[in-house]
């Protein structure tokens, strides 16, 4: 089994584009915040500066009175610091929820607009990675490194620019902290991302192999494949550990580093300041406060680097979301419309891997209300052919049209219009009956009780529908009332009577229904099928003997075209599976 195609991850200047226009699309959110807590820095700074005049007093004479001022005037900046900080923190709160909320919808457009193609390469690790993990961890720094991380640089900011306010000596113990500050982070940030997104990207081939294990289970089993899935498991594992183990190793050896830079400052200021004092250059209060704003630069800068990690992590997370907003599309829609509904595909082929065609030169008209069936063996490529016809996948080289006009430069609101792809996997969403039916009817459209009853009746389902608790009110899906697989497909296929599509390619659609469920419901289904053209899939041979055209598949070619009677008595490929299919030798 080959290894699965990993979705895009956006570059730095794609997550930085994205970055200012969420500032742009939230100014005034952004600019409270900043503001807010600018103020609470600000009314912190007044701390160190009164004690050191209060320092200053008690050197020289002081009373109980003026201490008690002090004192008082402290308490108020603190209690106005905590009210600045905690409207600060709301506003970011706020912020948070909005551009993490934006990002969510973006990132659900993006996803549903994939390529249908591009999902299956990549496998559904990738995408669910993406969609748990990573939407967590940026939600974590959104959240909370971010608004944590912009309180700490202003408030380092306006500390270092009040502690040289006191005297430019100040400045020069301050400098100490950068030759070692700048050279970690230098090593750090050059080696943080591509740790994170290695680490994200394990993630992803964990989850992909743990669904592609369990959604072939029975598979697994019968080709005695368990062991070597769990090979895979434990190799994805074993790749997942060697990369969370790196991104550890980066942490304990940067944060150790750093702290060198924290407490070179409040040494030298100290001795500085003390030297400076002995020689009468400054007084006690002007040490005691340059050393007391030197010592509050710790905390700011301490939480800046190690929130820093979270917004490394945050920012892979945010790259693997907008990378999926990368993923060119698989087509181009013009402006032509088709002249009829005549589906005709002309010499295409098509390769899932480079250089590994599936398809090989196939040709094949079909006709205004023709039924054709296709037939073959199981890998033969008639699903990748009907996929084709229903403009899910792109052809590799020649074209498959409809009155005229390529499927891939069709609008995928137009194209679903002319066809659809039905298929033995059904879905029942989180929703109640009437949701999960309505949610198929086209854009500008509404679909009234009437209509969805009338749909449910034309699969033959009105009689179960109507016999749920709160008929179409009912909840279903995860959660609610559980579906039979009987009776979810035919909730797919009522969606389909409300789509509406003039053309249905119908994959093995019934295969998962019992037999007798499935002859019901492919007879149920013969006055809506009417007057409409109609591509079925199918190993069951009598949907092939009801078709206006039989075509045979194997090995990516049609072998064999023409109708049920004319194969049966030409005694080729499809007379031997009719015979076979009989039980006649």
């Amino acid at each position: 089994m080959s290894a699965p195609t990993t979705l895009p991850v956006a570059r730095g200047r794609a997550v930085g584009r994205y970055a200012v226009a969420v500032a742009r699309r939230h100014p005034r959110l952004l600019v409270g915040v900043l503001v807010l807590h600018a103020l609470a820095a600000v009314a912190a700074l007044a701390a160190p500066r009164l004690l050191g005049e209060l320092v200053e007093a008690v050197e020289g004479g002081t009373t109980a009175g003026h201490v008690d001022r002090v004192v008082l005037l402290l308490a108020g900046f603190l209690l106005l610091q905590t009210v600045l900080t905690r409207y600060a923190r709301l506003v970011g709160q706020v912020l948070g929820e909005e551009v993490l909320a934006e990002l969510r919808e973006d990132f659900v457009d993006h996803a549903l607009a994939l390529p249908i193609g591009t999902v299956e390469a990549a496998g559904s690790g990738d995408l669910l990675t993406r969609t748990s993990r990573d939407v967590e961890q940026l939600g974590w720094s959104v959240r909370w490194a971010l608004p944590e991380w912009t309180t700490a640089v202003i408030t380092a900011t306006l500390t270092l620019g009040a502690a040289i306010s006191v005297g430019w000596w100040v400045a020069l113990p301050c400098l100490l902290a950068l030759p070692p500050l700048v050279v970690g982070l230098r090593w750090y940030l050059a080696r943080a991302k591509d740790g994170y997104l290695r680490e994200s990207a394990t993630y992803s081939r964990i989850n992909a192999t743990l669904t592609e294990t369990v959604e072939g289970a029975r598979t697994v089993e019968a080709l005695g494949l368990a062991d070597e899935r769990v090979r895979r498991i434990d190799d994805d594992c074993r790749d997942s550990f060697e990369a969370e183990r790196y991104t550890l190793s980066l942490r304990t050896r940067f944060f150790p580093s750093m702290e060198i830079s924290y407490l070179l400052p409040t040494v030298a200021t100290l001795l500085l300041g003390g030297w400076l004092y002995a020689e009468g250059r400054v007084g006690l209060g002007e040490v005691t406060a340059a050393t007391l704003y030197v010592q509050m630069l710790i905390d700011p800068v301490d939480r800046m680097v190690a929130i820093l990690d979270e917004l490394q992590m945050g920012a892979a997370s945010l790259a693997r979301l907008l990378g999926v907003a990368q993923v060119p599309e698989d087509r181009v829609a013009g402006d032509a419309r088709p002249a009829d509904e005549r589906l005709e595909a002309d010499t295409v082929r098509f390769s899932y891997v480079p250089d590994r065609p599936v398809l090989h030169d196939v040709s094949l008209d079909v006709g205004v209300g023709e039924r054709i069936a296709m037939v073959g063996p199981s890998g033969a490529g008639k699903s990748t052919l009907g996929r084709l016809l229903a403009g899910i996948h792109p052809p590799d080289s020649g074209s498959v049209t409809v009155g005229g006009v390529p499927l891939t430069a069709l609008p995928l609101d137009d194209l679903r219009g002319h066809v659809a792809l039905v298929t033995q996997e059904h879905h029942v969403f989180v929703g109640t009956l009437r949701e999960n039916l309505a949610l198929a009817v086209p854009t500008g459209r509404v679909a009234t009780d009437a209509d969805v009853l009338a749909a449910l009746d034309a699969v033959d389902a009105l009689e179960w529908a109507l016999a749920l608790p709160a008929g179409l009110d009912t909840e279903v899906g995860s959660g609610g009332v559980a579906l039979t697989p009987p009776q979810a497909q035919q909730l797919a296929l009522a969606r389909l009577v409300l789509a509406d599509p003039h053309t249905l390619v119908l994959d093995e659609a019934t295969s998962l229904i019992d037999p007798r469920a499935a002859r019901h419901l492919e007879r149920s289904l013969a006055a809506v099928l009417e007057g409409r053209t109609v591509v079925a899939i199918a190993h069951r041979l009598f949907s092939a003997h009801d078709a206006d055209r039989v075509a045979v598949v194997e090995e990516g070619r049609i072998t064999e075209l023409g109708s049920h009677d004319e194969l049966v008595a030409a005694g080729g490929s499809y007379a031997a599976l009719w015979d076979s299919w009989h039980g006649r030798d």
